[in-house]
C-alpha cells in the first residue's frame, strides 16, 4: 500500500492531506471491479517506465471512465500451454539460443521469464499419430529451460490440469506474495476464473511474448456485473445453470467483455459449479469471467489439500489488497458497466440444440421444440425404417438417438453432474434398463481424475454397461472424433430421410460435427445424456412416458432413477474431493514411466534432425543483428494476393489436413513421405517449411487476381498462376519484396499464430487493408509486418488501384503512434495511408523486427 500511495500521489498535483488522499484511493480501489483490481495491481508490481508505465497503472484506477478508451498492459504470473501449440514455442525458443550464440551471444541467456507450463495431451486424435522429434523436444525443453514445466501424457487436458494442478491463486515467491493469473493457448483457460484466478486465451505469438516477459495488452475492458440471487431447482444441474447465463449473457451482449458474478446466488455455487460457468465463456462470447475469491474458495481449496498455514497467509494477503469477497449482504459492491440479474429460481432443466450452443429447450418441450425445428410433415411424423443389427431388429424414427457421448471436459471439475450420470447408470442397471446396442455411447473423461472418482464411488461399472466406456482423454466428440456409425445404420438413416440425433455432455454441437447424417444434436448435462441414450428418442416427454420397461414388466420414469443432492453430495464429499486431488498431486510427482524412460540431450542447443520432417529450426532469428535498425522502405513490391472483406485466420493459417496437391504436399513427398504419412497441418506446427507452404492453402481463399476459390495467385514478373508459396518463393529468389492488399476486417476469427508467421516466412513486408481484427493486427506488428491501412472512404476501387501495379512505402526515422504515410505506385499515384501503430512500445517492437526479435536482442 505504501508502494501504491507513492505511486499515485506522485502522479496527481492535488493539494490535500496524506490521509484524505489515502482516503480517496481506497474509496476508488472499492469501487472497482474485483477482476480490474488485478490488472491494476499487475501494473503496479511490473511498471518499468517503458513496457508498464505510471500512467497505465492510473488509468486502469480510473477505470469507470476510461473503459473503452484506452490500452492498458498487463504481465500475468504465468503461462499454460497444450500440445499444438506448445511445440512451435518450444521450437522457436530452441531457434532464438541457436541465433544467440550465431551472434555472440551466450544461449542459456535464452529462458522463459515468465513460469511456463505445457501439457503434453490435447487431442485424443493425434495421439494416433507418429510424433517424430516431438517427445525429444519437450523432454530437452524441460531439461535446459528455466521457468519451464512439462506435464507428462495422460494426467489430462490443458485447462484440466490447470485448475487441478497448477493453479496457485495466490503466488509466493521468496516471501512476495501476488495474485496467481494466467494466459493460455486455449480457448478455455477461462476455467480458471472459477477460482478466483483472472486469466484467458490468447494466440502463440502473444503467448510466447508473454513467455519472454512482454506484457498483452487489452482495451480497458467493459465489466457486466452478472448479479445471481435465488435457489436452485434439485433437479437444475450446473449445466443448466450454464445454458441459462448464456442465453441471458448473449442476450446482454457481452462479447469481448469481462463478466463478473457478485449476489446471494453466487454463494450457493460450489467452486466447480463456478468453474463449470467459466469454461463456457467462449461460448457467449465474454473475454472472461470472473469470480473472486471467497470462503467458497477456501474451502474449496482446503478439501483440496493446500496446507492451511498458506490458507491463513493466502485470506490475509487477498483481504489486504481488496482481493477478496465477502458474501456479507452489508458489503459494499462494486460499481459495473451493466448489470444483468439472473434468479437461479428460475433455472429450469434444459438441453441446448438442435444446431447451435445459444438455443435453449426446456426438458419438457423437446417433443415439441424438434417438430418446430423440423417441420416434419403430418404423414411422415410416424416413419419407421427397421434395420438389422447384430442379429436383432431395431426401428429408427424421428428424433431417435444414434449418439450418445458422456464429456467431461466441461465439467470434469465439477464431480456432481459426472457423478450424477453415474448414480443414474446404477440406478438404470439395477431397474432393468438397457441402451441400444447401435448407439455410439462413449464416455470422454478430461481428465484421468474424472475416472479415479467414477470407480471410487462404484457407478464406473454401470457406465460401461451402458455401453459408456472409456475412450480416452482428451477432445472426442466435440470435435467430430466419434467412431463411425454402423454402416447399417447409417443406411437406414439416409433411405429413411430421417432425421437423427446425437446428445452429448461437451460444447459444441454445429451440423454435420458429430456425423454427417446426424441432423440434430443436443447438448445437455451427463445424467440427461445418459437418460437420453436409455430411451433412445429425444421425442419424449419424461414426465409422462416412460424411459423403458424394467424387471417384472413395470414402467420406469425419469424420476424414478435421477439422484437427489443429498445423494450426490454424500457421495462427492466421501468419495471425491479430497481424494481426487490427494490422487492426482501424487500422480503428477510420480510422474509418468514410458516418459521418464524417453532419451534426451541436456545441451544449452537443441540438436536438429535434419531428417526430421515434423521438428525444424525456423528462420525467424536468421538475420538477428546485436542492434535495432530502423525500419526500411519498401520499394517496388508487388501484390501477392489481392483479397476481399473478411478474410479469416482461418484462411490464411495453414489448418486441417494437407491436401495431395499442395505445395506442403510436395515438399513431404520429396522427403520420401507418401500421402498416408502426410498427417495434418496442426501435427507439423514445429516445421516451418510445411507451415509457409500451408500459408493461404484454404481451398476457400478468394484472391480477386483468379476470380474464383483456389490458393492461387500470379506471379507478375513471369505471368505465371501459381501456389501462393511458389509465387513467394519467385519473389523471394528476384529479391522483390510482396505485399497483401485486402478488404474491410481482415484477420477475423480465432487467434493463430501462424497467420501472422506464415505471411513473414513468404516474405510479406506490409498489409494493406480497410480495417482489422484488433487481435491479428497486433499479432502482425508482433512478427515485424506493417499494419497499413486506407483512410477513411477510401480503398483500391476508389483510389483506381488494380493490385498489379508495384508500390513503394517509405517509413521515416522516427516513427510516432497512428502516423499517416504516403504509398507510391509504379503507375504514378501518391496516395495516404495509417500505419497502425497505436504506441511507443508497438513501435519499438515493429522496428526491432518483431516482438520475438526485440527480446532476442537482449538476450544478446
Amino acid at each position: 500500500l505504501p508502494v501504491l500511495f507513492f505511486l499515485i500521489s506522485s502522479s496527481l498535483s492535488l493539494s490535500m492531506t496524506g490521509s484524505c488522499f489515502f482516503s480517496l484511493f481506497c474509496f476508488a480501489l472499492d469501487i472497482l471491479p474485483y477482476s480490474i483490481r488485478v490488472l491494476f495491481e499487475s501494473s503496479i508490481r511490473n511498471c518499468d517506465g517503458f513496457l508498464v508505465k505510471e500512467t497505465d497503472a492510473m488509468n486502469i484506477l480510473d477505470w469507470k471512465t476510461k473503459q473503452n478508451d484506452v490500452e492498458v498492459p498487463f504481465c500475468p504470473a504465468r503461462v499454460v500451454l497444450q500440445d499444438f501449440t506448445g511445440i512451435p514455442a518450444m521450437v522457436d525458443f530452441a531457434a532464438m539460443r541457436e541465433a544467440v550464440r550465431n551472434a555472440g551471444g551466450d544461449p542459456v541467456k535464452v529462458n522463459p521469464a515468465c513460469p511456463t507450463d505445457l501439457t503434453v495431451d490435447h487431442s485424443l486424435k493425434s495421439l494416433s499419430f507418429p510424433r517424430f522429434g516431438k517427445k525429444k523436444t519437450k523432454q530437452w525443453s524441460s531439461k535446459v529451460f528455466k521457468n519451464t514445466s512439462i506435464i507428462p501424457p495422460e494426467t489430462g487436458m490443458a485447462h484440466q490440469v490447470n485448475l487441478e494442478y497448477l493453479s496457485r491463486v495466490v503466488f509466493d515467491v521468496k516471501d512476495f506474495l501476488y495474485p496467481d493469473s494466467v494466459v493460455g493457448t486455449d480457448s478455455h483457460t477461462t476455467m480458471v476464473n472459477g477460482l478466483g484466478i483472472l486469466g484467458w486465451g490468447v494466440g502463440g505469438i502473444e503467448t510466447e511474448a508473454v513467455m519472454l516477459g512482454m506484457p498483452v495488452t487489452l482495451t480497458l475492458p467493459e465489466v457486466v456485473g452478472c448479479e445471481l440471487t435465488g435457489t436452485a431447482s434439485p433437479l437444475a444441474t450446473s449445466i443448466d445453470i450454464v445454458l441459462g447465463i448464456t442465453k441471458h449473457l448473449r442476450q446482454a451482449e457481452v462479447a469481448g467483455k469481462f463478466v463478473e458474478f457478485f449476489g446471494s446466488g453466487v454463494s450457493q455455487l460450489s467452486v466447480a459449479d463456478r468453474t463449470t460457468i467459466a469454461n463456457m465463456c467462449p461460448e457467449y462470447g465474454a473475454m472472461l469471467s470472473f469470480f473472486p475469491v471467497d470462503n467458497v474458495t477456501l474451502k474449496h481449496l482446503k478439501h483440496t489439500g493446500f496446507d492451511e498455514a498458506k490458507l491463513e497467509v493466502m485470506e490475509a494477503y487477498l483481504k489486504a489488497v481488496k482481493l477478496f469477497r465477502n458474501d456479507e449482504s452489508s458489503s459494499r459492491e462494486p460499481e459495473y458497466s451493466q448489470v444483468v440479474q439472473i434468479s437461479l429460481s428460475s433455472i429450469i432443466p434444459h438441453v441446448s440444440g438442435p444446431k447451435r450452443s445459444q438455443d435453449r429447450v426446456a426438458v419438457n418441450n423437446m417433443k415439441s421444440d424438434f417438430q418446430t425445428w423440423f417441420q416434419i410433415a403430418a404423414e411422415k411424423q410416424n416413419d419407421i425404417v427397421p434395420v438389422q443389427y447384430e442379429g436383432n431388429q431395431y426401428e429408427l424414427s424421428h428424433g431417435c438417438v444414434v449418439i450418445a457421448a458422456v464429456i467431461s471436459c466441461t465439467n470434469n471439475c465439477n464431480p456432481s453432474v459426472m457423478l450424477a450420470a453415474g448414480l443414474l447408470a446404477k440406478k438404470a442397471v439395477e431397474a432393468g434398463l438397457e441402451v441400444k446396442p447401435y448407439i455410439r455411447t462413449s464416455l470422454s473423461p478430461g481428465s484421468g481424475m474424472v475416472t479415479h472418482y467414477l470407480s471410487s464411488s462404484g457407478v464406473l461399472p454401470y457406465l460401461s454397461k451402458l455401453g459408456f466406456e472409456v475412450v480416452g482423454y482428451g477432445c472426442s466428440t466435440c470435435v467430430g472424433n466419434t467412431a463411425p456409425l454402423p454402416e447399417a445404420i447409417r443406411n437406414a438413416i439416409k433411405q429413411g430421410d430421417i432425421i437423427a440425433c446425437g446428445v452429448l455432455s461437451g460444447t459444441k454441437n454445429f451440423e454435420g460435427r458429430l456425423c454427417d447424417c446426424v441432423r440434430a444434436n443436443y447438448l445437455a448435462s451427463p445424467p440427461l445424456v445418459v437418460a437420453y441414450a436409455i430411451a433412445g428418442t429425444v421425442r419424449i416427454d419424461f414426465e409422462t412416458e416412460p424411459l423403458g420397461t424394467g424387471v417384472n414388466g413395470r414402467s420406469i420414469y425419469l424420476r424414478d432413477i435421477w439422484p437427489t443432492r443429498k445423494e450426490l453430495h454424500t457421495v462427492e464429499e466421501e468419495c471425491v474431493i479430497s481424494s481426487m486431488f490427494k490422487e492426482l498431486k501424487e500422480k503428477m510427482e510420480k510422474g509418468n514411466k514410458r516418459w521418464n524412460s524417453l532419451e534426451a540431450p541436456e545441451s544449452p542447443l537443441f540438436p536438429w534432425d535434419l531428417k526430421s520432417t515434423y521438428i525444424r529450426c525456423p528462420s525467424f532469428f536468421d538475420k538477428l543483428a546485436k542492434e535495432p535498425v530502423s525500419p526500411q522502405p519498401i520499394e517496388n513490391a508487388h501484390v501477392l494476393l489481392y483479397l476481399g472483406d473478411s478474410v479469416t485466420t482461418d484462411h490464411i493459417s495453414p489448418a486441417g489436413s494437407i491436401a495431395r496437391s499442395s505445395a506442403a504436399a510436395k515438399y513431404l513427398t520429396n522427403k520420401g513421405l507418401t500421402p498416408r504419412e502426410f498427417n495434418s497441418y496442426g501435427a507439423r506446427r514445429g516445421n516451418d517449411a510445411v507451415m509457409t507452404r500451408g500459408t493461404f492453402a484454404n481451398i476457400k481463399l478468394l484472391n480477386k487476381f483468379i476470380g474464383k476459390p483456389a490458393p492461387k495467385t500470379i506471379h507478375f514478373p513471369s505471368g505465371q498462376t501459381l501456389d501462393v508459396f511458389e509465387a513467394a518463393e519467385l519473389y523471394q529468389k528476384e529479391g522483390i519484396p510482396v505485399i497483401i492488399l485486402a478488404g474491410k476486417k481482415y484477420g477475423l476469427g480465432s487467434s493463430r499464430d501462424w497467420a501472422a508467421k506464415g505471411p513473414f516466412l513468404l516474405g510479406v513486408k506490409a498489409v494493406l487493408a480497410e480495417s482489422y481484427e484488433k487481435v491479428h493486427k497486433s499479432q502482425l506488428i508482433g512478427i515485424g509486418i506493417a499494419p497499413l491501412q486506407f483512410l477513411p472512404g477510401e480503398n483500391p476501387n476508389t483510389l483506381g488501384l488494380t493490385g498489379r501495379e508495384q508500390f513503394s512505402i517509405l517509413f521515416p526515422p522516427e516513427l510516432s503512434p497512428k502516423m499517416t504515410l504516403d504509398i507510391k505506385t509504379s503507375t504514378g499515384k501518391v496516395f495516404s495511408v495509417f500505419a497502425l501503430f497505436d504506441n511507443d512500445v508497438e513501435i519499438t517492437l515493429y522496428k526491432n523486427g518483431g516482438s520475438l526479435n526485440f527480446v532476442a536482442r537482449r538476450f544478446l
